[in-house]
Formats: structure tokens, sequence, C-alpha cells
């Protein structure tokens, strides 16, 4: 009889892209794979082309700042509660797989109440407050990075790296310039600001687009509704609002990229080998777990970064022509980076605990 497993995590690609690399393996393995999310999240336009039966639950979201929705979303974690202790009884998982977000927060607490074993994934250098909330509920907690470890409970931290998709680890470069009918005369600047897109680097760019495309060719992935419709057709100069299937040739394709600070899109760049500017999102606009994340690869020597205040067209023409002087000596330092068979660490916690191991 094959197992059963439930994924859950969303809010951003990055709560949800490396549960798709661990489904598709366990799959493969025969395993029944469900999957809960939120009803309108980027998690259910992610999962669903993959045929992954998919349960969405209300969620509700913890705010450490006054806002009236505080008033309302207990009831919609509740409600969530409910309806996840509902598909745990109905779907009998053997365990269950959090990658985090607010959406994952009730299903654990069910699988708790329900004695289904559940492993958590934590992808940041400190933990979110989500993770926080699930984490005591948890029999393991997979980490990125062993600096996570301080952070978290005593003998229940494994370091497994970030499950990373076989198209990402198996991107084709050729194929990527061909999908963007792009050809090899400039090195390839790729820009992203993570699933939502990120209108300060947008704007940047763009104000730098004219110099930037003296050395590079440019594809800029801007986040839904961000496309200007004025810069369609300009030569070297692709912008999307999303890249997905194809994401992992893309990268392959790309001499250097600009990117948020998101651990998971860190450790893709790392896994990948692959030089980067990164810009954090500031404190002001988010716990500041990018600062952290940014700082810490910064002081290893596999970052370069640029903090949010300081972006200027000219500080980012300076910055990346630098970064790419000394790419030779930046992919040498990226090389020492230990990439973790993530998906085999964690698929094997999955079968022990599902084992009841």
């Amino acid at each position: 009889m094959s197992q059963r497993i439930i994924f859950t995590g969303g809010g951003t690609a990055g709560h949800v892209t490396p549960n798709i690399a661990l489904l598709e393996a366990l799959a493969a393995d025969n395993w029944q794979v469900s999957y809960v999310g939120s009803n309108k999240g980027i998690e259910r336009q992610l999962i669903t082309p993959l045929g992954v039966p998919y349960h969405g639950i209300a969620t509700g979201k913890l705010r450490r700042y006054f806002a009236w929705q505080n008033f309302i979303d207990p009831l919609f974690i509740l409600w969530g509660f409910i309806q996840s202790l509902v598909l745990c009884l109905r779907l009998r998982p053997n365990v269950v797989f959090s990658k985090g977000g607010f959406v994952a927060v009730p299903l654990v607490v069910a699988a708790w109440v329900c004695r289904v074993p559940v492993i958590s994934h934590e992808s940041d250098i400190t933990p979110g407050l989500a993770n926080r909330l699930a984490f005591p509920f948890s029999r393991w907690i997979c980490v990125n990075f062993p600096q996570t470890a301080a952070h978290l409970p005593v003998g229940k931290v494994v370091v497994t790296g970030s499950p990373v998709r076989a198209s990402l680890r198996h991107g084709d470069a050729a194929r990527g310039r061909a999908a963007l009918q792009l050809h090899a005369s400039r090195p390839l600047l790729l820009v992203f600001g993570g699933s939502l897109g990120a209108s300060v680097i947008n704007r940047v760019v763009r104000q730098a687009l004219p110099a930037l495309l003296e050395t590079f060719e440019v594809v800029h992935v801007v986040g839904a509704g961000n496309l200007q419709a004025n810069l369609n057709g300009m030569p070297g100069y692709v912008q999307r609002e999303y890249i997905q299937a194809e994401f992992g040739d893309v990268l392959a394709a790309a001499d250097l990229v600009l990117s948020r600070a998101g651990a998971n899109s860190i450790y893709e760049l790392l896994v990948t080998r692959t030089p980067h500017v990164l810009v954090p999102l500031s404190a002001a606009a988010s716990r500041g777990d990018q600062l952290v994340n940014a700082r810490v690869f910064q002081q290893a020597g596999l970052s370069e970064v640029i903090n949010e205040p300081d972006l200027t067209a000219e500080t980012l023409l300076a910055q990346l022509g630098r970064v790419l002087a000394e790419s030779p000596a930046i992919q040498a330092r990226l090389e020492t980076f230990e990439v973790l068979d993530s998906v085999a660490i964690i698929t094997n916690l999955l079968r022990q605990a599902a084992a009841g191991r």
C-alpha cells in the first residue's frame, strides 16, 4: 500500500517551489500526494497545473501591528483548522510536510491532533512567525543553512538545504536563450524580484536600461501587472510577468543575476553557481529576514549586496560592472558552497516519519 502525504505552504512562491521538487520525487515513487493551501494564493496557481489534488482552506495572518483584520482573522484561522482536521480524517496522511506561511499553521496543528507526524522546513537564517508557531508540533525541522540551528529547538534540526527542482538543476543555457529569442553576443543579466515582483528594482532597472544594454542583454521578470508596454520590442531586452517552466534554462543562460534576498532564491543561485547581486527587502517592508540572509552570504564572499535605500541607477551599474569583471573569482568562491542532495535527504526523513520510525 502506497504512503500518503499532504504538502502545505503558501503566500509566496518561496513557500511552494521546494514542495514541488519533493512532490515530484514522491509521486514518481507512487506516493499518494495532496496539497493544502489557501483558496486564492499563488500556491493554487503553481500546484493545480501539476495535477496534484488541491484543497483550499480559510487562512488568516497574525500581524504584529494594529489592523482591523486582526479582529477577523482569528475566525478564519479557526475555520481553517476545522477544515484541516476534516481533511486529515478524510485523507488519512501518513505524514505532513510544511514549507511555511500562515496557511500551513492550521494543517500542522490539525495533523498533530490526529497524531500524524509533521516535518517542517525553514529557509531563512532566522525563522518567521508562522514557522515558529508550527515548530512545537513538528518532529523534525529541516533548514537550508547551519546558521539557522541557533534559532531553533535543540534536537529537532536537520540541515538539508532546499529542495531544488530537477528542471532548475539541469537547465540548458542554449535552450534558455532560444526561448527568449536572445543571442550570445553579450552577457545575459537576469533580473527578478520574487514571485510578487519588486517595484523598486523594476523602477531602477528601467532607469538604467539604456546603459545596461550597452553591456548586457537583459531579461526582466517584473511580476504580475508590471509590464511596461513602451519597452516591448527593445533590442536586447525581454520583459515577462513571470517565467515558470523554462526558468531553469533561463537561469542557466544568465551570466549575472539581480535578485531580492529570499532564502530560496539565494539557495538556487548558490546551487547553480551564478554570480549575483542581492537587493534585500528593507526592514520597513519586512521582518528583516532578507537583510540577515544577504549579510550572511555577503560576509561569506558568496553574494554582493546593494541595500534598497542605496539602490540607484548609478550604484546598480557600478556594482553589476564590478561583479561582471570579477566573475571568475566569484564563481570560484561559489564552487566552495556545499550542495546537499536535499530531495534525497528530506524524502528519507519523510519515509522514516511515515513508517513510524
